[in-house]
């Protein structure tokens, strides 16, 4: 039955909170428009529900910086201060709210993953994709980046099975208190985590 009314829950709760924290999203644009340039938001693809495809919305926290050839630097060499305190604050994902209300995505679910992941999700990990991906979730209360990625998916599985008004509310209530203690927040995760298809393409080969 709250699979049928969690719909409204997040267009009311993202209403209200796009209300209460559009001063604080002005600030942060202006911050990231003098320190870092345009363009001040970041967009990219990432699987939704049914793993169609839409753009996230995040305010940007990395440099612009080019090599001799004109490519972008690869992200770990991107990461800067300023960056570091948005993304710790976890600011960078208040826009995701438009996302929420656009249908895109939830408040609370399993986070939307890159694209290039579609290959590397076993059939039981495929159910993150029966339910509109969230802001928060289940895996990023439990530990966020400092767990594996098995983990992590793992979570994802546990919360779309166990699917309720009572988890949501407590994976939100635990979502502020992380952001207030700034716990399990790591400015550049990249140096923690290997990507999940490296991830896994790793284990096949020390399983093989």
């Amino acid at each position: 039955m709250y699979r049928y009314v969690k719909r409204g829950f997040d267009i009311v709760g993202a209403a209200i909170m796009l209300c209460l924290l559009a001063p604080v999203m002005g600030v942060v644009a202006l911050l990231i428009r003098m320190k870092l340039g345009s363009p001040i938001m970041f967009k990219q693809q990432r699987p939704g529900r049914g793993e169609k495809s839409f753009s996230i919305y995040k305010f940007r926290t990395m440099a612009e910086i080019y090599d001799a050839q004109g490519q972008l630097l690869p992200d770990d060499r991107r990461y800067v201060q300023f960056g570091n305190l948005i993304r710790k604050l976890s600011l960078d994902e208040l826009p995701q709210l438009v996302n929420v209300l656009k249908g895109e995505m939830s408040l609370i679910g399993p986070r939307p993953l890159l694209v290039d992941y579609s290959p590397y999700y076993s059939e039981r990990e495929r159910i993150r994709f029966t339910v509109r991906p969230g802001i928060t979730g289940l895996a990023q209360v439990s530990g966020r980046n400092l767990i594996s990625w098995n983990e992590r998916l793992s979570y994802d599985i546990t919360y779309v099975e166990n699917l309720s008004f009572r988890l949501d509310t407590l994976i939100l209530c635990k979502t502020v208190l992380k952001v207030i203690r700034q716990e399990d927040v790591i400015a550049n995760p990249g140096q923690h985590n290997l990507p999940l298809d490296a991830y896994r393409l790793n284990n096949r080969e020390e399983s093989a």
